[in-house]
């Protein structure tokens, strides 16, 4: 699986390396307690309905950048900063990546996962 963006008609990989946490646990979990990533890689998010979500950083000893999705549509981007970073907005999908690779990516691009 990977994640790609798409904006004015081109196509580029944000991630190559995906893990989902669709379960309670994982979704607690998130990235806290890891020392790091690789850049090609992404936390995918995934609930059944639109609603505002939050992420923290508490115990994530790295920056990432988060991207709320809707129906694929960005409707929020934020750069969260290790240890106290928080962000929330409405999202059925939210994506987390290293900091800097989502660089170029705005509000009402499309992102999607490829199988």
């Amino acid at each position: 699986m990977r994640i790609e963006h798409e904006a004015e008609g081109e196509t580029r990989t944000l991630a190559g390396d995906v893990d989902v946490a669709d379960t309670f646990l994982s979704r607690a979990r998130g990235l806290m307690f890891r020392r790091s990533i690789p850049d090609d890689y992404a936390m995918l998010f995934t609930f059944d309905a639109a609603k505002s979500r939050d992420l923290h950083m508490v115990f994530v000893p790295f920056d990432l950048d988060a991207l709320w999705l809707v129906d694929g549509e960005v409707r929020a981007k934020k750069r969260l900063r290790a240890w106290r970073g928080h962000g929330a907005a409405t999202a059925d999908t939210i994506i987390e990546l290293p900091a800097g690779a989502a660089d170029g990516v705005e509000v009402g691009d499309a992102v999607r996962t490829v199988e």
